[in-house]
C-alpha cells in the first residue's frame, strides 16, 4: 500500500497541527506502510492534511480519477475563532469553504468524538475517529530536566502551567487572571510567543493577546519557544488547560504521559476524561480546583490516573486504527 500523505502549507504551520501530521508519518514509518508527501494519484489512496486550495484541486483530480480521497477534518469555524488576528472575521467565510472542502473526501478522519459531531454538520462523508495520539518516546527522560528548568525560571513547586501557542481560544484570559488571583502560585506558560517579532507574527497576533501577556502579574510568566520542551513538563506540577475549544489537545496528552494532573474547562471535547479521576474539570473560575491540587496526594493520584488513561492514546495504540482505516478505504474503492 502506498499513500499521498500531503500537508498544503506544512513550512508554514506550527502547533498541534503539524505535530499531527509528524504522528501519523512516524507511525508510517514504524509501519512500514509506504509512503510520499507529494501529492500524487500514483498511490493506493491520497490523505490530505489542510484543506487549501491545491489540496482542493488534488481531491476533485483524485476523484476524477478513482483515487480514493481522504481528508484529515483538523480545521473547523468554531476551533479557528479567537486564534489570530482577524480569525473571528474569517470564521464565518471559512465555514461553508470547509463544507465544500470535507464533501470531497471519501472518508474523513476526526481527531475526537466531539470533533467528529461538529463535522458532522460540514459533510455526510462517512468518519473514523482517530486521536492525533503522543509519542512518549519525544518525552522520555523529562524528569532529570526538573531542577534545571525550576531553575531557569525561578518557579517554587507546586508550578501551575501550561504547554502550547499563546492564543486567546487557549484561555489566555483565564490563565491570567487566575494567577492575578492566585498570587502565592507560581503560573508559567512554556510556548511561542513574541509580539515584538517579525512583521508576520505582528499582523497575527491579535491585540487582546498581546495585552494580556504584558498585562499579567509577576507570578505569571511566558516563556516564549522552548527548544527541550521535556523541561516544561518537568518544571510543570499542575497542567492547567482553561481552552475553550479542542479539536483534540496534543499538549494535553502529553501532560498525561508524563502523569501530570490536569485542571481543564469543562467543555464536551473532554467527555472521555473523568471529574475527580484523572483531572478536576470547572465550568467557571478555577481557583477551586487549583487549590484543591495544593493537595501532593492528590496531585499524585489523578496524575498516575491521567498516567494510565493516556496508554490509549500512544502513537502504538492509535497507529492500528490508522493502519486500519487506510486499509479499509484502499480496497473498498
Amino acid at each position: 500500500m502506498k499513500v499521498s500523505h500531503y500537508f498544503e502549507w506544512e513550512e508554514y504551520i506550527t502547533g498541534g497541527h503539524h505535530q499531527s501530521v509528524k504522528n501519523q508519518r512516524k507511525i508510517m514509518d514504524r509501519r512500514g506502510i509506504e509512503y510520499t508527501t507529494e501529492p500524487t494519484l500514483d498511490a493506493d489512496l491520497l490523505h490530505l492534511n489542510n484543506m487549501g486550495p491545491k489540496s482542493v484541486y488534488w481531491a476533485r483530480k483524485a476523484r476524477n480519477r478513482g483515487v480514493p480521497v481522504v481528508v484529515h477534518a483538523h480545521q473547523t469555524a468554531e476551533d479557528f475563532r479567537e486564534s489570530f488576528a482577524f480569525s473571528n472575521l474569517l470564521a464565518k467565510p471559512m465555514r461553508p469553504y470547509l463544507e465544500y472542502a470535507y464533501s470531497l473526501a471519501d472518508h474523513l478522519v476526526c481527531p475526537s468524538e466531539h470533533n467528529r459531531a461538529v463535522v458532522e454538520e460540514y459533510a455526510d462523508a462517512p468518519k473514523t475517529v482517530i486521536s492525533n495520539g503522543f509519542d512518549p518516546d519525544k518525552l522520555a527522560g523529562f524528569e532529570d530536566l526538573r531542577e534545571e528548568y525550576l531553575d531557569r525560571y525561578d518557579l517554587d513547586p507546586p508550578v501551575v502551567f501550561n504547554v502550547g501557542h499563546v492564543i486567546k481560544r487557549k484561555g489566555l484570559e483565564s490563565f491570567v487572571e487566575t494567577a492575578r488571583r492566585m498570587p502565592d502560585l507560581d503560573f508559567v506558560w512554556f510556548g511561542y510567543l513574541n509580539p515584538a517579532g517579525g512583521e508576520l507574527d505582528r499582523l497575527l497576533k491579535s491585540r487582546d493577546t498581546k495585552r494580556l501577556v504584558e498585562s499579567a502579574p509577576d507570578n505569571c510568566q511566558f516563556t516564549g519557544f522552548v527548544e527541550d520542551i521535556r523541561g516544561g513538563f518537568a518544571a510543570g506540577d499542575v497542567f492547567f488547560w482553561p481552552s475553550k475549544n479542542e479539536n483534540e489537545g496534543i499538549a494535553l496528552l502529553e501532560a498525561m504521559g508524563c502523569g501530570k494532573p490536569l485542571v481543564i474547562r469543562d467543555i464536551p471535547t473532554y467527555d472521555w476524561l473523568e471529574d475527580g479521576e484523572q483531572c478536576l474539570k470547572a465550568t467557571g473560575g478555577f481557583e477551586d480546583e487549583l487549590d484543591a491540587m495544593r493537595d501532593p496526594d492528590r496531585r499524585d493520584r489523578l496524575g498516575a490516573n491521567a498516567e494510565e488513561k493516556s496508554r490509549e492514546f500512544t502513537l502504538e495504540s492509535v497507529g492500528d486504527d490508522l493502519e486500519a482505516m487506510y486499509r479499509r478505504v484502499a480496497t473498498s474503492s
